[in-house]
């Protein structure tokens, strides 16, 4: 298993890298917020040498224009992971399973050279999904043993804490193997 970090404007810009492989940075939100650290998160993580991704917290509603948003905010570079953070938002709604499908479906057009990934928690996984689509990949948070999520589905990244930071593990071999299937798409 692989160690990693996912990081925001909520963490700083000289984020800790040792021990780590691979780092997920919050581009945008919904078609309004860029991350004001994004520019200094991301050289941190390329001056580090590590597997980058960029995520886009997802709001309910114009999936083409966040689609959009989130590819023209974040960096464009063959080898970097793109995701759609699922989850509930600041108001209390969230993007239907539908829209979801969607969001990823349009990234992947729009960032064919990327792969693109989806982020949800056990519960969403469980009990708001219905397709189980994914994209190329499932990034499942579940506050357990690293490397342990509590689900059947085939995952690639498992955020499994978020104290003192939010705290992932990759299932590759090695970070070379991580950085073969990114730049495979």
């Amino acid at each position: 298993m692989l160690r990693g970090i996912d990081v925001s404007a909520y963490q700083s810009s000289t984020y800790d890298t040792d021990g780590l492989s691979f780092v997920f940075m919050k581009a945008t939100e919904g078609r309004s917020y860029v991350n004001p650290k994004l520019k200094d998160q991301t050289e941190r993580a390329r001056d580090a040498g590590l597997v980058v991704g960029f995520y886009h917290f997802l709001w309910p509603g114009n999936l083409t224009d966040q689609a959009e948003y989130f590819v023209s905010k974040a960096p464009d570079k063959k080898g970097d992971i793109l995701a759609v953070d699922w989850e509930t938002t600041g108001e209390g709604t969230h993007a239907s399973n539908a829209e979801k499908d969607s969001f990823i479906r349009k990234v992947k057009k729009l960032r064919p050279d990327n792969r693109v990934i989806l982020y949800a928690n056990r519960n969403y996984w469980l009990n708001e999904d219905t397709t189980s689509y994914a994209g190329d990949g499932l990034w499942i948070a579940d506050y357990v043993s690293a490397g342990e999520p509590r689900i059947k589905a085939k995952w690639r990244f498992h955020q499994y804490t978020d104290d003192p930071v939010d705290t992932n593990v990759a299932d590759f071999e090695s970070k070379a193997a991580l950085k073969k299937w990114a730049e495979g798409a």
